[in-house]
């Protein structure tokens, strides 16, 4: 998987940056004519860079001076195109060996910087697979995500941790290895309850021989290599010669293993027979929205699917969609050698060489006709039908309660960033304080913020706490207004809280100079009864919303979701602090040490009681390490020391 992850590496290697930069007082198709006069007409990847240095947009070519030419005849471009070129003021361009190479580069360059006029696809997740070791006599199975272990054999990917979880579940009913980390499995005196569930063959207390387990960590290999037909009837023959030599036993557990093999062919909702490994991949276009289906098919056998939702101009065709997605989705994963797709590509023979040199070997897309794979492809097609038909529902559904909140709040538009701020603590233990953000597809918790809060807070010094997370929430965008404020400030700042949270953060606003954000702020009503909470809002008396408004229902979600967060956040950093140690405060003390020394002492407390030479005598302790322990929990013996050096 290493080799496969790292394919398409080169295309960084064989490319070099070159930066064109137009005139300082040139924009828009003057400043691309001004850096046409030194690109090359080779094939690369260009960037149109803003006045403030953000990327505009990332193109490739095969000839770089001919398609960067094409901006400059903007009568010929759609509007989106002419207020993209409007808006540049410079160019960056990377020459590549091929055509291919750029398109590489170009996902990879998309992905990582985001710019607006590209298609996107917003996919940060890594994907999970089974994953074999192989540098142990009792090879572990089990799930891995992230960077590859060196050493290991690796299947997938699957769409999520469900799909996953459940093929490990069946290959460990079905093959009984072992799925226990190193650590624990050479510390186990008896077998665990996976061996009393038939999960496990417990190798650990020697329950199977070495050889015995290598024959079910290579049927194990096979089976997940697709090798099905042959090691189905392996293991019928081996059956019958147990039952023949009246080894009963071994041919009721070699029975169990037959069952457990076919129920691993039943699972799955589309198992096709005739697909061997491929992604079958369906995009689906309505209201200028898009959602694409992916089903991983891998070994005859489907891994889950995933929908996808990249984001794009209303103009642009399915086609042109799908083209982008692919080579942005294969970007940080190797593509299978056949990928099934419901509509034609644009530069479908290159998006083919692309991801051949991404995989190390030919790649093939293809639009099935008839047959099984036909009936695949309709098949993820409704799914991604059926998916965006509910995310536009949801969708819906919240740009009218955002529309309410509009309306109840005066705001000229429709909020598209709702913030909304909580904080947690216990007597001044643990501070948090915490941003979660709504907006029109719901909660994007990857935009929550913790602040942990680093002056002294008095019990109960709930003001304070806020002052704090919103100074360092807008001090730094403060001095920016207007047009140019920062793109992730809030559009509606919600505060769980009453009044004097309220002018807590407005005398902190105002001490900044925000005066563009709307605040509110939200109070439980009597008896903290969910239903009553009063508002409040500059300009206005504190008032209510009847008790059964959606609004109100959507703006409690909100408060309860800072709330939980809030706890959530609190408990975990009041666990950790609950387990730090003074050690930990001590320079050049790590993990190791510091179990060398509460081993010898018993306690942190008895370490900081310690002599400098009980400190020495401590295995694995240098003096030099001694003295900087001892001299953490003694500053005066410091100060006396750095005076003798001063006046011997």
């Amino acid at each position: 998987m290493t080799d496969l992850l790292n394919a398409g590496a080169h295309v960084q290697d064989a490319a070099f940056e070159v930066a064109v930069p137009a005139q300082k007082a040139l924009c828009g198709p003057d400043a691309i004519r001004e850096a046409l006069k030194t690109i090359p007409f080779s094939p690369g990847v260009y960037r149109m860079l803003g006045a403030k240095g953000e990327v505009l947009y990332v193109g490739k070519a095969l000839s770089l001076k001919k398609r960067v030419s094409s901006y400059t005849r903007t009568n010929q471009l759609p509007e989106r195109l002419r207020r993209m070129v409007s808006l540049t003021v410079s160019m960056e361009i990377v020459i590549t060996r091929t055509e291919a190479d750029a398109l590489l580069l170009e996902a990879n360059y998309i992905k990582r910087m985001k710019p607006r006029f590209n298609i996107l696809l917003r996919d940060d997740k890594s994907y999970p697979w089974l994953m074999l070791t192989e540098n142990h006599d009792y090879a572990q199975i089990t799930k891995q995500r992230g960077k590859p272990v060196k050493g290991a054999t690796y299947w997938g990917p699957f769409a999520n941790a469900w799909a996953v979880n459940q093929t490990l579940n069946l290959v460990q009913r079905t093959f009984l290895l072992r799925s226990c980390s190193d650590a624990i499995f050479n510390s186990r005196t008896r077998p665990c309850l996976l061996y009393q569930i038939k999960r496990c063959s417990a190798p650990c207390v020697d329950r199977i021989s070495k050889d015995d387990y290598s024959e079910l960590v290579m049927q194990a290999r096979q089976f997940l290599s697709g090798k099905n037909t042959e090691l189905q009837q392996q293991l019928a023959t081996e059956m019958e010669r147990a039952s023949e030599a009246m080894e009963y036993e071994r041919a009721a557990a070699i029975r169990d293993r037959i069952r457990g093999f076919a129920n691993m062919q039943n699972s799955g909702t589309v198992n096709p027979s005739s697909i061997d490994n491929a992604d079958v991949v369906a995009i689906w276009q309505t209201a200028g929205e898009t959602c694409i289906q992916v089903f991983f098919i891998r070994a005859s056998r489907n891994n889950g699917n995933r929908a996808f939702y990249p984001v794009h101009a209303e103009d642009e065709t399915p086609s042109d969609v799908l083209s982008a997605f692919l080579i942005q989705f294969y970007d940080n994963k190797p593509p299978p050698p056949s990928i099934l797709v419901n509509c034609d590509l644009s530069e479908q023979k290159l998006l083919q060489d692309a991801l051949s040199i991404r995989l190390g070997q030919k790649v093939e897309i293809n639009r099935p006709q008839r047959g099984e794979r036909k009936d695949v492809i309709e098949h993820a097609t409704l799914n991604a039908r059926e998916a965006l038909e509910r995310k536009l529902a949801e969708n819906t559904g919240q740009r009218k309660l955002l529309e309410g909140v509009a309306k109840v709040f005066g705001l000229s538009e429709t909020p598209q960033r709702i913030e909304t701020y909580d904080n947690s603590h216990i007597m001044g233990q643990a501070p948090y304080g915490v941003m979660v953000v709504g907006g029109p597809e719901g909660f994007n918790k990857r935009a929550y913020r913790k602040y942990s809060i680093k002056g002294p807070v008095a019990p109960g010094d709930d003001f304070g706490m806020m002052r704090e997370v919103m100074r360092r929430r807008f001090a730094k965008g403060a001095s920016v207004t207007g047009e140019s404020r920062p793109e992730d400030w809030p559009d509606l700042l919600l505060i769980d809280g009453g009044l004097g949270q309220y002018n807590a953060v407005k005398g902190v606003l105002d001490e900044l100079g925000v005066t563009d954000i709307v605040m509110v702020a939200i109070a439980k009503g009597p008896d903290r009864d969910a239903g009553r909470e009063w508002f409040f809002m500059e300009g206005r008396a504190p008032f209510q919303l009847p008790p059964r408004d959606p609004v109100l229902y959507y703006l409690q979600r909100l408060r309860d979701e800072a709330h939980r967060f809030a706890i959530t956040t609190h408990r975990a950093g009041r666990s950790k602090a609950l387990t730090k140690s003074e050690l930990d405060d001590v320079p050049g003390i790590g993990a190791a040490l510091k179990k060398a020394l509460l081993n010898h002492f018993g306690s942190a407390k008895s370490v900081k009681q310690a002599s400098l030479e009980e400190l020495k005598a401590v295995a694995g302790i240098s003096s030099e390490t001694a003295v900087s322990i001892y001299g953490r929990f003694h500053p005066e013996w410091v100060r006396e020391e750095s005076r003798t050096a001063l006046n011997p």
